[in-house]
């Protein structure tokens, strides 16, 4: 049996990578490739008449013209096209990230991918194949998440993907999996400390295709957006100086506020979102088999197999909730 060291426990100096700095001089050398420039230096980049973001609450979209439930699970989901397509690979393709700490990173002493999506991915191997390590993890960058899926280059993205009306005409959602929402993360020696009229003329970097570039889009407040590939190019460049704020999940936030104690999150969440596990919209039988999981991944609530994977991922830097995320079905 593998032994598995809790994030912020026992690793001396340990920031998600060996170390801060290491992090960043790999990091950097990558944008040095494939930064991106700021799109347009006048205030907000933001065009108050183009399409903004239509995030979702519990049961439907803010502006309600989508009704984000799932498939429920009907007990035909032990067969289908795509359970069989799995079955015969013997492998399940997953799309994730390798640069998020407490989500999907590296461990530094193992190599090994680890976090809260990775242990839910091999939860649901574990239940199609009877493996949890009958897994191929293809690394997705934020902007191909839902083109890596409808070219079906893997069966499910789990990773940290917010589930919106927009995303759900591309491709299918599982029910939601833990609930986030966007927030600021600044140097604690800046003088932001909302999300408001202070971010006029600032520079604020989320990733592309994302629900912060959404959310900047609509109502930046003056602020000047810098789109990158990743969530973590943000953090480099905040590090680097290059960019004042990022706007990024709160969740993921937290995560780069433990690799880095110079950075914090500051002022409220400013969306409320749903993370889902992404599916091919034809692969409705792995959509419901995948919903099944979840149901027994949240059953028995603060003794859930949820809460425990909670608690070692994530129990050390966000609040524990008092249950996990209900399911909301079709009828």
């Amino acid at each position: 049996m593998r032994t598995r060291t809790r994030p912020g426990r026992g690793r001396r100096g340990l920031r998600g990578w060996g170390g801060v700095s290491g992090m960043v001089c790999a990091c950097a050398l990558a944008l040095t490739a494939t930064a991106m420039p700021l799109l347009g230096d006048e205030p907000g980049s933001a065009d108050p008449t183009a399409r903004g973001p239509r995030v979702v609450h519990a049961n439907r979209a803010a502006d309600e013209d989508c009704d984000t439930a799932s498939l429920r699970p009907t007990g035909f989901e032990e067969s289908g096209a795509a359970l069989e397509r799995i079955r015969k690979r013997r492998k399940l393709v997953v799309g994730v990230d390798q640069n998020s700490y407490l989500w999907g990173y590296r461990d530094p002493a193992s190599g090994e991918l680890v976090g809260f999506d990775i242990a839910l991915a091999k939860a649901i191997a574990r239940d199609i194949l009877d493996d949890e390590d009958a897994i191929i993890f293809k690394m997705v960058p934020t902007d191909q998440r839902e083109s890596q899926i409808e070219a079906r280059n893997v069966d499910m993205v789990v990773r940290t993907m917010s589930i919106t009306c927009d995303r759900m005409d591309r491709v299918a959602f599982s029910t939601a999996y833990f609930e986030a929402g966007q927030q600021l993360l600044v140097p604690k020696s800046s003088g932001i400390r909302e999300y408001d009229a202070g971010l006029a003329g600032k520079r604020v970097c989320t990733a592309r295709k994302s629900t912060g570039e959404d959310k900047l889009r609509l109502d930046g407040h003056g602020a000047r957006l810098v789109l990158v590939d990743n969530q973590l190019d943000c953090l480099v460049r905040l590090q680097l100086g290059e960019v004042d704020a990022v706007l990024t999940d709160n969740a993921l936030g937290a995560g780069q506020a433990a690799q880095d104690p110079q950075v914090h999150l500051v002022g409220d969440r400013v969306t409320d979102e749903y993370y889902g596990i992404a599916m091919h919209r034809g692969d409705t039988d792995l959509v419901r088999r995948v919903n099944k999981v979840l149901e027994d991944y949240r059953a028995g609530g603060v003794d859930s197999e949820w809460m425990r994977s909670f608690d070692t991922w994530l129990g050390d830097h966000l609040e524990r909730p008092p249950l996990p995320p209900e399911a909301n079905y079709r009828d």
